[in-house]
């Protein structure tokens, strides 16, 4: 079993600043593989997976399964995972790249209580107050969506609470593997469990199961997808190896502004009415938080 490691809060903060400016490009690439099985966009993100950190786990001789207790909470965070992703790339579909992320953007909120009842981490008021404040401005944006698209609005909302619950899952186990096999080990459960819905039958203009094979441009758009997704999610669990989930909940607010940008360079989408107050206040609240950490690591004695 590797070692536990020592928190470095900043170093957690640069790593989840990763993942927030590189998710937003996979979930641009699922967006304009809408067409394609759902089941064959989240296969092929879990393969890619594969591909890139199982041999380089392997080359470094790291174990993908220490003991049966990783073994467990592996499993349950690759199923969450599996989750998380199907119901965004399925809101994608329906909802703006900068909408939809900034919907899920009451996770923060989620995992901030989550983090304090379940895993005893510290909470101060100010973090609960901007956390508060964000999760105002998720609301905001959820209302103009509702009224748009109706009940798929609410999907991201969905994806909130399961990748709350995704990431605590990986705070506990972070400490015990090495970030790279964790992330071979859950794309190595995955396939068997993704691989046979490639073998249902395709059907209707938005399938969830069924294989069509990908052709052009459009196996460029999968390659970015597989890598982008891989890679975001390993800075993810290198950040939850060094930070503890409440330090690292309202610093992923930042993806917001990222997305958005992501969505207009792409698709031509800006918010505007009181989704862009939303998120505005949502992107404020995260602003707040990144300079709340910052005073408090230059306030602490430096480690032994």
């Amino acid at each position: 079993m590797s070692q536990p490691h020592a928190d470095r809060p900043l170093l957690g903060i640069l790593l989840m600043l990763g993942f927030c400016a590189i998710v937003p490009i996979a979930d641009a690439m699922a967006k304009l593989l809408g067409d394609y099985p759902l089941t064959q966009l989240v296969l092929i993100r879990f393969a890619a997976q594969a591909v890139l950190l199982l041999p380089l786990a392997l080359w470094l001789r790291q174990r993908l399964f220490p003991n049966s207790r990783v073994l467990g909470l592996t499993l349950a965070r690759t199923l969450l995972q599996m989750s998380g992703i199907g119901l965004m790339f399925t809101a994608l579909r329906y909802l703006p790249l900068a909408d939809a992320i900034a919907i899920a953007f009451v996770m923060p909120f989620i995992m901030l209580l989550l983090g304090w009842w379940v895993l005893n981490e510290d909470v101060g008021p100010r973090r609960l107050a901007a956390c508060a404040v964000g999760f105002v401005g998720t609301l905001m944006v959820v209302q103009p969506s509702f009224a748009e698209v109706g009940l798929p609005a609410l999907l991201p909302l969905a994806v909130a609470v399961i990748f709350a619950l995704f990431m605590l899952v990986t705070r506990k186990v972070a400490k015990e593997i090495e970030p790279i096999a964790l992330q071979g080990a859950s794309a190595l459960l995955a396939l068997p469990i993704l691989i046979p819905f490639a073998f249902l039958p395709v059907a209707s203009d938005s399938p969830l199961t069924g294989w069509i094979t990908p052709m052009g441009t459009d196996l460029g758009l999968f390659a970015i997808l597989g890598f982008a997704g891989a890679v975001a999610h390993l800075l993810m669990t290198w950040s939850l190896r060094f930070a503890p989930s409440a330090t690292l909940a309202p610093m992923q607010y930042l993806e917001i502004p990222l997305a958005t940008l992501v969505g207009f360079l792409i698709f031509g989408d800006l918010p505007d009415g009181l989704a862009a107050w939303g998120i505005m206040v949502t992107i404020a609240a995260g602003l707040y938080i990144v300079w709340r950490e910052r005073v408090l690591s230059r306030a602490a004695p430096p480690a032994a």
